[in-house]
C-alpha cells in the first residue's frame, strides 16, 4: 500500500505542556525508563521484524482513514510486533497444524502455518488497530461495527464473530498486557520534562515538527538504522553478530526519542541546539555523543545528503 501522507490536526491531540507537576514528570520519566530497560533486558531475536516500512506505512495509512490519533498507530505497530513474535513462536514450538488449514500434497508445516497467516493478516492488523484505540483516551474505539465496515471496504468479508475471535486471539496470545509504550509517549514525555526544565524552548512548536520526524524516522527505519550501524562500526558490510548486537539500538525507545526532538531542535532552527541536546543527554543518561550520531544520520536521510550538518 504506496501512499504518501501526513497526521492532519484534526487526528491529532491537542497537548497541553506545562501543566504536570515536576513530581508527576519526574515519576513518569522514570517509569518509562524502567520500562525501555525491561525491553532491552529482554528482546528476542526476531525483534524488529516486523517493524517494515510496508507494514508501518499500511497500520498508519488504516489509522488515518479511521481518523484515529496517531497514538493509536504506534500503539498498534507494537502490539502487532509483540503478537506476531509470541504467536509464530508458539506455531514452531508445536507440530499441530493450525485450525483451517489444509494440508497440501507434499506441503510442509512451515510453508501451512506462512499461508494461513497470509489469509489472515489484514484482520490480524485490524484486531491489533482496534485494541489500541480502545486504550487511548483521545480517540474513539473502532467497533466491531466499524471493522466489518472497513474491512469491506478494502475488499475483505468479514463477519463480527470472525472480528472477535480475532481480538481475543490477539489478547490471549499477549496474556492480556496491552500497555507496552511506544515511541511517540517517549518523544511527548521528554518534551513535557524539557520544557519544564528550559521555559525558553517552544516545546509546541518542537512537538509538531518532532511528531513528523517520528513518522519519518519509524518508516525509515530500515535505513536510518543501516547507516547508524555503519558509523558505529566503520564497517560498510557488518556481520551477522554485529547486526545481532545492534538489535539493542534499533529498539531503545529511549534513544529514539531524545534522537526524534533533536532532529527536530536541529531543523527549528534552534539557536540553542546544543544546549537541547546536551539536556536531554542529562535527562535520559543517554551521551551527547550517541543522540548527536542519531541526529547525523537521521539528517542524512531526511536531506538526501551525505553532510547533514556542518561541524
Amino acid at each position: 500500500m504506496a501512499k504518501s501522507f501526513l497526521f492532519s490536526p484534526s487526528h491529532c491531540k491537542q497537548l497541553k505542556f506545562g501543566v504536570a507537576s515536576f513530581d508527576i514528570l519526574s515519576d513518569f520519566l522514570i517509569h518509562l525508563n524502567i520500562r525501555n530497560k525491561d525491553k532491552l533486558s529482554n528482546l528476542s531475536k526476531y525483534s524488529g521484524s516486523f517493524k517494515d516500512k510496508r507494514l508501518i506505512e499500511c497500520v498508519f495509512v488504516v489509522t488515518e482513514e479511521l481518523r484515529l490519533d496517531p497514538l493509536v498507530g504506534y500503539h498498534a505497530v507494537e502490539l502487532l510486533e509483540r503478537f506476531m513474535i509470541k504467536h509464530l513462536e508458539d506455531l514452531f514450538s508445536t507440530t499441530h497444524i493450525p485450525a483451517g488449514v489444509a494440508v497440501a500434497q507434499n506441503g510442509n508445516y512451515e510453508d501451512l502455518v506462512y499461508e494461513k497467516l497470509r489469509e489472515t493478516f489484514h484482520l490480524i492488523l485490524l484486531s491489533c488497530v482496534q485494541l489500541a484505540s480502545k486504550l487511548s483516551l483521545h480517540s474513539s474505539a473502532v467497533d466491531n461495527n466499524t471493522a466489518v465496515q472497513f474491512l469491506y471496504s478494502m475488499g475483505h468479508s468479514i463477519s463480527k464473530q470472525s472480528i472477535m475471535d480475532s481480538e481475543l486471539m490477539v489478547l490471549k496470545t499477549l496474556d492480556f498486557k496491552l500497555s507496552a509504550p511506544n515511541p511517540l509517549t517517549y518523544v511527548e514525555i521528554l518534551l513535557e520534562v524539557l520544557g519544564h526544565n528550559d521555559s525558553s524552548i517552544p516545546v509546541e512548536l518542537l512537538h509538531l515538527v518532532s511528531r513528523q520526524v517520528l513518522l519519518f524516522t519509524c518508516l525509515e527505519r530500515t535505513a536510518i538504522y543501516h547507516s547508524l550501524l555503519v558509523a558505529t562500526t566503520q564497517c560498510q558490510s557488518p556481520t551477522d553478530e554485529q547486526r545481532k548486537a545492534f538489535v539493542s539500538v534499533t529498539e531503545d525507545c529511549m534513544l529514539l526519542g531524545v534522537g526524534v526532538i533533536a532532529v527536530g531542535a536541529y531543523i527549528l532552527n534552534f539557536s540553542n541546539w546544543e544546549k537541547v541536546l546536551e539536556e536531554l543527554s542529562h535527562m535520559t543518561g543517554i551521551s551527547a555523543k550517541s543522540i548527536r550520531d542519531f541526529t547525523d544520520v537521521t539528517l542524512m536521510h531526511v536531506t538526501m545528503k551525505d553532510s547533514p550538518r556542518a561541524t
